[in-house]
Order: structure tokens, then C-alpha cells, then sequence
């Protein structure tokens, strides 16, 4: 019994100590962090998503999702963007990052900076401010960010797959994995927001459409209409058709996801999982009203999700190249 309470102390005092050193790196970020080492890096930063977004709106959506999708990761450390070797496979190979998409405007990005500021800006950063222009070039908020963090070495395709909670994931689900890296219920249901611009293959929901609880039914939850809809866009066993999160808008950052989970019209399962809770249905109304603070607390939810385990000082690199460790 005394050798089980002193494990248990043991594992406490990790756990206490991961999330200090987690608060005191995210302490090392700060707004205006280039100020005097590259004063025009944000600059750079929008004008080159301004190019790509310009040209391809298209891209926004997974642009901010692979800032999700590096955070939830080993932290917000760039690993996301790091290439597979001979002896490893990276986070980049994992079935929910197949269909990631940008990397040639994160590569365009630092190759900009590189050439103003040689070995100054990190790629984990450069991911934080893509995901803040593309979101504002759309329509969206524009927000502070943070900025300071720098590039984790490491990159692994298990680490992707343990830490990313797929579309099917129940509220419960959700909720424990966003506990799991700090943020709040608020947090999820504001950053669920995200789904508001942007596209899904068709293997992400068709559980939903055509087999959900084993017996060839839809998802009750999901209204009938949404779902002979999609029906119509997304056969059996299709892997290649891609549907808007937010029909009608999906280029266009805006509280419409919303009105679509209230309607029980969420593409996901864990869209709708959302009015399964208390806290986070109340927030989903809200929205629905002239007192609406999406715009707002989206900022803030994404500055609190770039805080994540994140790398300062003297911790990681700042790479040359984003997609190889220096």
C-alpha cells in the first residue's frame, strides 16, 4: 500500500511538473517577438498568404486546420510540417494528416523570411500566423499572436494518432482531450467553430449516411433531409468526393456553423456532439443571436491553443528548412 501511494505521489509530481515547465514556456511567447530581429516578418507572412489565398481560397480551410493539427501534437513545434525518413515515420503520414493541405505556402512563407531574416523566425511559428491570416483574409477575425515559439526535432506518426480526436469522437471524448492539453470547454466549442470554413472527404462522416450503428442507419441525430442529401453527393465506399463543412459559405469565415449545428446539420459526429452538453449547446444558441462573440472568442481560443507545450529559449531549433530538422 505505502509502495502504491508513493508511485502515485511520483506520477502527481511529473504530471505537476510538465505543467509548469508548459507554463513558463508559454510565458517565453510574445506578441511582437521579431520586433527587433525581423521587424517585418509579419508583414511577409501576409503578404505571402495573401498570394496563395488570393489565388486559391480554397486553402484557408487547411491552412488553419494544420495549426490544429500541429498543436494537438507534441505541442505547437512545427512537427506536423517535418518529412518521414528511412528509419521513421512522421506525424505528416498519419491517416487524419493525409489530407492535410498547404505545405508549399508554409515552405513559400519561410523561404521569404529566410531571405530577410537567415535563422530568425521558426516554422511552428510561421504556422501560428498562416493560421491567423487565412482566417482573416476570409472574412474572419484578426487577433494578436503570441509569437517566440521555436522547433521541435521530433515527429512521430503514433503521436499523431493517439492525440487527435477523429470527427466520430463523442462529447465526452472531446472534452477529456482538449482537459488533456489545458483548454477549456469554451474552448472546444469555440475552436469547433473552425469547421465554418473548409471541405471533407466523404470518409470522414459516411458512418453517419449509411452504416452507423452496424445495421445499414443513419445517424438519428442528423436531420433526414442533411442526410438523403448528402447521400446524393457521397456513394458507399466513396474516398475521393469532398463536401463543404459549411455549405453555401465554406470559404467564408462566419457564424453559419453554428445555425447548421442548431438545425442538426453538423457534418460531423463530433459537430453534433456539441448539443449533447450543457455548456456547449448554450453556446451554440448564442451565437444564433444578435449578442453573437464568435468572432472574438475565436481569437482567443487560438491564442490559448498556441500556448500548447510549446518550445522557447533554448528548447528545439529554428529550422532552415521546415519540412527536414537542421
Amino acid at each position: 500500500m505505502a509502495v502504491q501511494k508513493l508511485l502515485s505521489l511520483l506520477v502527481f509530481q511529473l504530471v505537476l511538473v510538465a505543467f509548469v515547465l508548459d507554463i513558463t514556456n508559454a510565458q517565453g511567447l510574445k506578441v511582437g517577438f521579431y520586433s527587433n530581429t525581423c521587424p517585418n516578418a509579419e508583414k511577409i507572412v501576409k503578404k505571402t498568404v495573401t498570394s496563395f489565398i488570393s489565388r486559391s481560397p480554397s486553402l484557408a480551410g487547411p491552412l488553419l486546420r494544420m495549426f490544429f493539427h500541429d498543436c494537438f501534437v507534441r505541442g505547437c513545434d512545427g512537427s506536423v510540417l517535418l518529412n518521414s525518413t528511412s528509419s521513421n515515420q512522421a506525424e505528416k503520414d498519419a491517416f487524419p494528416n493525409l489530407s492535410l493541405r498547404g505545405y508549399p505556402v508554409i515552405d513559400a512563407v519561410k523561404a521569404a523570411l529566410e531571405q530577410q531574416c537567415r535563422g530568425v523566425v521558426s516554422c511552428a511559428d510561421i504556422i501560428a500566423l498562416v493560421a491567423r491570416d487565412a482566417v482573416s483574409l476570409t472574412n474572419g477575425p484578426f487577433w494578436q499572436v503570441p509569437t517566440g515559439r521555436r522547433d521541435g526535432r521530433v515527429s512521430k506518426i503514433t503521436d499523431a494518432l493517439n492525440n487527435l480526436p477523429p470527427p466520430s469522437s463523442s462529447i465526452s471524448t472531446l472534452k477529456s482531450t482538449f482537459a488533456a492539453k489545458g483548454l477549456t470547454v469554451k474552448d472546444l466549442v469555440v475552436l469547433s467553430g473552425a469547421h465554418t470554413i473548409g471541405v471533407s472527404h466523404c470518409t470522414s462522416f459516411a458512418n453517419r449516411l449509411y452504416n452507423f450503428t452496424g445495421k445499414n442507419d443513419s445517424d438519428p441525430s442528423m436531420d433526414p433531409n442533411y442526410v438523403a442529401q448528402l447521400k446524393t453527393k457521397c456513394k458507399p465506399n466513396d474516398a475521393t468526393t469532398i463536401v463543404e463543412m459549411d455549405p453555401g459559405s465554406s470559404e467564408k469565415f462566419d457564424v453559419d456553423y453554428y445555425t447548421l449545428v442548431s438545425k442538426r446539420r453538423g457534418l460531423f459526429q463530433s459537430d453534433a456532439a456539441l448539443l449533447s452538453d450543457s455548456t456547449t449547446k448554450a453556446y451554440v444558441q448564442l451565437q444564433l443571436t444578435s449578442k453573437s462573440t464568435f468572432a472574438k472568442d475565436f481569437g482567443a481560443s487560438m491564442v490559448n491553443m498556441g500556448k500548447i507545450s510549446v518550445l522557447t529559449g533554448k528548447s528545439g531549433e529554428i529550422r532552415k528548412k521546415c519540412y527536414l530538422v537542421n
